[in-house]
């Protein structure tokens, strides 16, 4: 660490010289300036004064004002534990002569008094006078214990506990992916990020958007903004430039309110987007793939006042020239979302918009005629079909309103509303009879879909923190509430010859058969193929749906001195969910429970802890079974245990988790488009061990790697699909740091996984499927303003499967991939 004090020395009774110590801009998900009441997880360790001053005002986002020669003899003891910034500041000016007062609402002037105390002041320089036109500000520095993303490694969450949380005090496996771990793997969507995370797969879908699986579990919708979405899909999502970071959390999250589609159990993905922000950006980003086609977008933000109070944020991008290796074509997106935030004293208020529009072909595949790979239709494109093209309209609106009340009380309260509409088509192959039974009629078919939903967010959260000697307690009270419509509200059937716009569906799927033969290649004659198939069109519906979860939510999380965190919640969750059965006539379905969860930290030392941690899971699945009606309520239980190691002067941390689930039924996704039909599966007991590690290891080094073993045993004593035993990822990232290399940097990384099983949806056959391995590199260069890298996927050009598929759907992973990616800050 270096800083720059060109005064060394101030005179006994001269006045105090200010100069700006620190000035940071407000980050997205840090506590607002100012807000001398919110409480803020503290680590920083002892140090110069100089540089834990530092770090206490990037953290705590306030300026500080000293003298130069004020602080250059003395160095501070440090601050940690969840703390107001006052407190903190007061532990690191603790025993020097130095005190704090708060200038204005953002301002804290550090100045000498005359009391002293039993600091050891670093040695002075008496041959250096004390010049008042020297005190110049304090150079960046790179502060160990500042807690804040740093590279590849990530220090705080806001989305287990609703508040800023240290990762090292949660007792819970957490990965966060940051913008610079997504910059330098070349990632283009969220199925990319989720790749090296440990215990993570995703299964492409007939729309072409991922399913993830956490733990062996369905993630369902996840969350944005630590506000779980009722129907989001990864390509309502916006392109990766509008996003900050992803956080992977494992575990059932149903303490948090998410109730997403589909049961979670195994953990949930959040997104936390971009937010305005003090601090002047001005960027361009840029993309050109063999598939991908060409994408442009721009990040600008910064102060729209004066004074600082008003601050911006406008995201925008566009892409078009999307294709897949069979050729389908016409891929195309667009983005644009502005924010605005306005920042007082007590208060910060927020709003955005976003506009999502998305047409994505749908990835390349096969089927199978029979029950194994080998068995795989030579032909992945179909004449007469519609094209796998899906779009995905989706406009949201969001705002964030934070206020700091007397006694340390703060109330937070955000929410969302948004509006989707999607559409598309694509083939397959519908299966009805067994493989033995396979003739060379109407194996293909043709699925054109649309969909509409609605869904809306609201959270609030009252929080205090205070301390009764060496215990700190940080309360929450929440409430929050989420409603979501799916599916039209009418009862009904489309006959042959009704089109869907006539019909007026909210969700609707329409599957025809083509009179091609999948075995040979060949077309057969439409009165051949009508004798196979029934010609009448099959249209499912939702049948319409309102979901609404609530909850009332309490949260203590305790710090017992230096050693122990121990995290205390309990949720009284409701579910509601109105839909009609089969004659027509309404249904309700209404089921509450009270959702607990307990976790202990124990610090062994300042850089290694040890956690516990057991949660409970209740998920009210509103995907339709086969009989139109919904499945039934399911419920879960983890028991986790792990160590978090900070590691390389706190630039790296090592993760291990073992973990242990119990569901008392699962669900097997039918069909992964609207409406999702589903049938209940058995129950499970999913158990695994994981390790990673980000962070920095050497200078201009950076390196994640992840390994995970698990086992799924259903308790039906059936074999578990889309399990593989063993998955393992890594990735190191290398910028040379002189001479003629320095601005080169290299980055390379392999993903591979184990064999799993699948199993078709008719007869139940089970399939290999192979176990993978897919290694990706890339080079940039840099500038004073710019980075360009060039980068190669699937290097060897491995045929890549997903985890797990059935008959019906065989994505293929796209072979060797070229992809420029770059950005220049104006």
């Amino acid at each position: 660490m270096q800083y720059s004090l060109r005064g060394r020395r101030r005179a006994l009774t001269g006045a105090l010289a200010l100069a700006w110590a620190v000035h940071v801009a407000c980050a997205a998900d840090a506590p607002a300036e100012g807000s001398a009441n919110v409480v803020i997880p503290f680590d920083i360790a002892p140090q110069p004064l100089a540089t834990a001053l530092l770090a206490w005002g990037k953290q705590s986002n306030v300026q500080v004002l000293t003298a130069s020669g004020t602080i250059a003899n003395w160095r501070s003891s440090g601050a940690s534990g969840v703390l107001t910034p006052n407190a903190a500041l007061d532990e690191l000016l603790a025993g020097t002569d130095l005190e704090s007062e708060a200038y204005d609402a953002r301002t804290v002037v550090v100045r000498q008094r005359q009391k002293t105390g039993n600091a050891t002041p670093l040695p002075l320089d008496p041959s250096v006078a004390f010049d008042p036109g020297s005190v110049v500000p304090l150079a960046t520095v790179d502060v160990q214990g500042l807690v804040q993303d740093n590279g590849f490694k990530a220090d705080t969450t806001r989305t287990v506990t609703r508040t800023e949380a240290r990762l090292a005090d949660v007792p819970q496996s957490v990965t966060v992916v940051t913008r610079d771990v997504i910059e330098a793997q070349q990632a283009l969507d969220i199925g990319d990020v989720a790749r090296y995370v440990a215990g993570v797969q995703y299964v492409d879908g007939y729309g072409g958007s991922p399913i993830f699986l956490i733990r062996g579990f369905d993630a369902g919708h996840g969350m944005t903004d630590g506000m779980p979405n009722g129907i989001a899909r990864t390509e309502d999502l916006p392109p990766l430039i509008g996003i900050e970071r992803v956080e992977v959390l494992r575990g059932p999250e149903a303490i948090l309110g998410d109730a997403s589609q589909n049961n979670n159990f195994g953990g949930s993905i959040n997104v936390v987007m971009k937010r305005p922000q003090a601090e002047t950006v001005r960027t361009i980003d840029y993309s050109v793939g063999k598939y991908d086609g060409a994408r442009l977008g721009v990040d600008l933000a910064g102060s729209a006042s004066k004074d600082g109070s008003l601050t911006y944020r406008v995201v925008a991008s566009g892409q078009r020239g999307e294709k897949t290796p069979q050729g389908d074509g016409g891929g195309r997106g667009a983005y644009v979302a502005p924010s605005l935030a306005w920042q007082g004293d007590r208060t910060r208020v927020m709003g955005g918009v976003e506009f999502v529009d998305n047409r994505v072909p749908g990835p390349e595949h096969t089927v199978l005629l029979g029950p194994s790979l080998s068995a795989a239709s030579p032909t992945r494109s179909v004449p007469g079909s519609p094209g796998d093209i899906s779009t995905y309209r989706t406009v949201r609106g969001v705002f964030e309103v934070d206020h700091d009340f007397a006694d340390d009380w703060a109330w937070h309260s955000r929410g969302q509303y948004v509006r989707q509409h999607s559409n598309g088509s694509s083939w397959s192959y519908l299966s009805s009879t067994p493989f033995t039974a396979f003739g060379s009629g109407a194996s293909a078919v043709a699925r054109t879909f649309r969909y509409s939903g609605t869904y809306w967010t609201w959270q609030n959260d009252l929080t205090r923190t205070f301390r009764t000697g060496d215990v700190t307690h940080t309360v929450l009270i929440g409430v929050d509430l989420a409603r979501t419509h799916a599916g039209d509200s009418g009862g009904g059937s489309i006959t042959e010859g009704t089109s869907v716009d006539e019909a007026d569906r909210s969700a609707v799927i329409v599957t025809r058969p083509l009179a091609y033969d999948l075995r040979t290649g060949s077309t057969v004659s439409a009165k051949y193929n009508a004798l196979v198939t029934p010609v009448n069109t099959t249209v499912q519906t939702l049948g319409g749906s309102w979901q609404t979860n609530s909850g009332v939510y309490f949260q203590d999380q305790i710090s017992l001195g230096d050693r122990w965190n121990i995290l205390a919640a309990l949720r009284r969750t409701r579910y509601e969910l109105d839909t009609r059965w089969s004659d027509g006539s309404p249904r309700k379905v209404r089921k509450e429970r009270w959702v607990p969860k307990l976790g202990v930290v124990y610090k062994l030392t300042h850089d290694v802890s040890l956690y516990a941690d057991t949660s409970t899971g209740f998920q009210p699945d509103p995907a339709l079974g086969k009989d139109g009606q919904p499945l039934p309520v399911a419920t879960s239980r983890q028991l986790e245990v792990g160590t978090k190691v900070d590691l390389f002067d706190q630039r790296a941390r090592l993760t291990v988790a073992a973990y242990r689930i119990r569901v008392d039924h699962s669900v097997d996704l039918v069909s992964p488009e609207p409406p999702f039909f589903a049938t209940p599966g058995p129950g499970q007991t999913n158990r695994g061990l994981e390790l990673e590690f980000t962070g920095r290891i050497a200078p201009g080094l950076d390196l994640l790697a992840s390994l995970t073993e698990s086992r799924i045993r259903n308790h039906d004593d059936t074999r578990p699909t889309g399990a593989p035993k063993h998955q393992a990822a890594t990735w190191a990232s290398y910028r040379f740091g002189d001479g003629s290399m320095k601005p080169w940097g290299v980055a390379a990384g392999i993903v591979a996984r184990s064999r799993s099983e699948g199993r078709t949806t008719n007869d139940g056959q089970y399939f290999g499927i192979p176990g993978q391995a897919s290694v990706e590199t890339n080079v940039s260069r840099y500038g004073e303003n710019w980075r360009v890298t060039l980068g190669v996927k699937n290097l060897f050009s491995r045929t890549l499967y997903a985890v797990n598929f059935d008959e019906t759907f065989v994505p293929i992973r796209q072979g060797r991939v070229v992809l420029l990616t770059g950005t220049y800050d104006f």
